[in-house]
């Protein structure tokens, strides 16, 4: 019997152009990228397939096409006419420089009727997804989300998501068994007026109360908080340096997902995703990691019962 797999739902997966310095010369990379994609990668690296459930089209598309296989996902792609977006990043110095960044465009009611279709039958087929958001709040509106994750839930799939303000509104619809959200996220959303872990364990219980399974506020380098059953834990990491801090919540989120989906205890699998985060925040490419590393710093995260 073949292993469970994890539908990712991606709605407009970027092309991502970087620029690094090898030996003094300009040394040019070109991957697909975006949050779906990231999560896609990391939960493969833990040995859990994926069905990658996107839209493509321009000339960005097209290249995405051809590059997305190459990550070891199970492709299901919608063309449409909106391109995608793309973005070109200079990375020689010590800091990321943008040169040029374009947004996905919008998918038309048709396209989105055809992404929607894809992502629930293959959301039912696999009985696992992840909602990833957009990299443009104009790709698709919000109330898609809500369709999507109340029938998939309502057909047997467990959804789980990573996302905010409205999308995240929406998505509860399908009481996710997994939901994270960076603390930055709630203020933004008036979900909480304060960073100090009170204020965001009564947001993080009144998310429960809406829907929500298991909670993960993350808190960039605090340590992050998860809600599991009635209980508060804060999720230590062992210190490391980092080299990219971007993409660090979104491969603890699929590290999370993956572990899950293998019947990983929850306790067991939020060591995992905060171990892949953390081996994200060291590696400068997004979503990376290999699996004995992360098993190997798994081993040293510290869940820590939160104290009022």
């Amino acid at each position: 019997m073949p292993p469970p797999a994890v539908v990712v739902f991606a709605p407009s997966p970027l092309l991502t152009v970087t620029i690094e310095d090898r030996a003094g010369q300009a040394d040019i990379h070109v991957h697909p990228g975006g949050q779906g994609i990231w999560q896609a990668r990391m939960i493969t690296t833990l040995g859990v397939p994926v069905v990658l459930c996107v839209s493509l089209g321009g000339e960005t598309g097209e290249v995405l096409e051809h590059l997305i296989p190459e990550e070891g996902v199970e492709l299901h792609s919608v063309p449409v006419g909106a391109r995608n977006g793309g973005y070109v990043h200079d990375r020689r110095a010590d800091e990321r420089e943008p040169v040029a960044e374009a947004p996905g465009a919008p998918l038309d009611r048709h396209e989105q009727d055809a992404l929607y279709e894809v992502a629930l039958r293959e959301g039912i087929t696999h009985g696992t997804a992840l909602l990833a958001g957009p990299n443009s709040d104009q790709v698709i509106p919000h109330a898609l989300y809500q369709r999507l994750a109340t029938d998939l839930a309502a057909n047997g799939c467990r959804v789980a998501a990573d996302l905010a303000g409205k999308r995240l509104d929406a998505v509860l619809a399908g009481n996710p068994f997994v939901l994270k959200v960076s603390h930055e996220e709630l203020l933004a959303d008036g979900r909480t007026d304060s960073d100090e872990p009170a204020a965001l364990v009564a947001a993080m219980r009144d998310l429960r109360a809406d829907g929500a399974g298991t909670v993960i506020v993350s808190r960039a380098a605090e340590p992050a908080l998860a809600l599991v059953e009635d209980d508060v834990v804060e999720i230590h990491v062992p210190p490391l340096q980092p080299a990219e801090t971007r993409g660090a919540g979104d491969s603890m989120t699929a590290g999370v997902v993956a572990s899950l989906t293998k019947g990983v205890p929850v306790r067991e699998a939020l060591c995992i995703g905060a171990a892949c985060g953390a081996l994200n925040v060291v590696r400068r490419g997004l979503g990376t990691g290999g699996e004995e590393s992360i098993r190997t710093l798994a081993e040293r995260v510290e869940l820590v019962a939160w104290k009022e």
